[in-house]
């Protein structure tokens, strides 16, 4: 958590208790990368035999750590794996010296830990455009090590914070036909949050036995209904990472386990949701549900607008239910809209209804409404059966003053 940050207000109550996922430990300590005075390493080690499946950003100057990862992420290997993150420094925009950073930080896991570099993956996130101190990490490699622990999955998701003001996790825990799997998940992500993937770090293990290509269908397609659904600010990190490792310890297949997919799907969608709660300085959490429109590609691009339109949600941040706001964002979308079609309520409140205010809307239910902690923004398009639903948050002074301030 970045010093002088205030705990968001949509914080949980608490950290979740994960479960312990047999065939992956975990480790974490102080480097120095860029923070003093707190974890900013984490280390998890898979055991062999274990699958890793990945999605990453698709921006154009994504990082060093990312293409590396890319790289290897399709690889098939009877050898464990091993996940190294460090939070304070992405490591982007650094050039031939980012890449150098990753191969000698690759290297000294792998040394460390008697894994293949092929099966090594790094991330880092935090400020761009500096030089990656990697000295500092690898020579904290054997601390690392020492210190690797089934139960130390709290100390990784604190590790790998940097504006975030709380710590992200979630589990699950799915009986299939042959016994019961666990699921465990942690994430950071505030700001620079608009979906083009995960726009974050996310790090997902489970002790079920799936095949590579398996997961990475499963993680890809899930992602399109969690982590893509999301945006604080519309904005695209360089080095969005979601990694999930699957240990195989378990013995139980879920290759193709329908109910083992959707308790990986609530995982991802809490973690996503966790992310827009702690949006840089925000105060609201909103639900952006488009119905009714010519496609579902049709009703995203509406949904986002509105999600991602400052106006929008600086209305939200005054409490202030201007729902002409609404129309406009949906007019500039660029996907087709009819303005004398258009249905908008603020939870269960109608306020237009076809082109024009709704006949029994009264300006003080909207205003009521917006000073709830949690928004409905829904929207009837009138033109089709297509639909959309994305996750976002209001805009406050608190998110000007975090990143005209505080560098992460």
């Amino acid at each position: 958590m970045a010093e002088g940050l205030a705990q968001s207000p949509l914080a949980p109550d608490a950290f979740p208790d994960l479960p312990v996922i047999d065939g992956v430990r975990f480790a974490a300590v102080e480097a120095g990368v860029r923070y003093q005075g707190r974890k900013d390493v984490m280390l998890a080690v898979l055991q062999p035999g274990s699958t890793v499946a990945g999605v990453f950003t698709r921006s154009a100057t994504r990082s060093s750590n990312v293409l590396d990862c890319q790289a290897k992420i399709s690889g098939h290997s009877d050898e464990g794996a091993a996940i190294i993150v460090n939070s304070g420094n992405s490591n982007a925009f650094t050039g031939k010296a980012g890449d150098g950073s990753v191969a000698a930080i690759c290297e000294a896991v792998s040394a460390a830990t008697g894994l293949p570099q092929n099966r090594v993956f790094t991330s880092s996130t935090g400020v761009i455009g500096e030089r990656l101190p990697h000295d500092r990490i690898t020579s904290k490699l054997g601390d690392l090590v020492d210190a690797l622990d089934v139960s130390g999955i709290d100390g990784a998701a604190e590790a790998i914070m940097t504006t975030d003001t709380f710590p992200k996790g979630a589990c699950e825990e799915v009986a299939l036909p042959d016994g019961t799997v666990r699921i465990a998940g942690i994430a950071k992500g505030s700001g620079m949050i608009a979906p083009d993937m995960a726009t974050m770090l996310v790090y997902i293990f489970t002790d079920a036995q799936i095949e590579q290509s398996a997961l990475q269908s499963m993680v890809s397609r899930l992602n399109e209904r969690t982590f893509n659904c999301i945006t604080v600010d519309s904005d695209t990190s360089t080095s969005d990472t979601l990694l999930i490792g699957a240990t195989g310890a378990s013995g139980i297949c879920a290759d193709a386990d329908p109910a083992f997919e959707q308790a990986l799907h609530r995982v991802m969608l809490d973690l996503a949701h966790q992310v827009v709660r702690d949006g840089e300085g925000a105060t609201k959490f909103v639900t952006v549900s488009v119905t009714g429109a010519a496609s579902d590609a049709d009703a995203r691009t509406h949904a986002l607008s509105i999600a991602n339109s400052p106006l929008i949600k600086t209305a939200i941040a005054g409490e202030d239910p201007n729902w002409g706001r609404v129309v406009m964002a949906v007019g500039k979308s660029g996907a087709a809209a009819d303005r004398d079609l258009l249905t908008i309520r603020f939870g269960d409140i109608e306020v237009a209804r076809e082109g024009w205010v709704a006949e029994n809307y009264r300006e003080e239910d909207g205003a009521a409404y917006m000073k709830n902690p949690e928004i409905d923004i829904n929207v009837e398009i009138g033109l089709g059966t297509g639909s959309a639903t994305v996750w976002t948050c209001d805009l406050t002074h608190g998110y000007i003053s975090i990143n005209a301030d505080y560098r992460s």
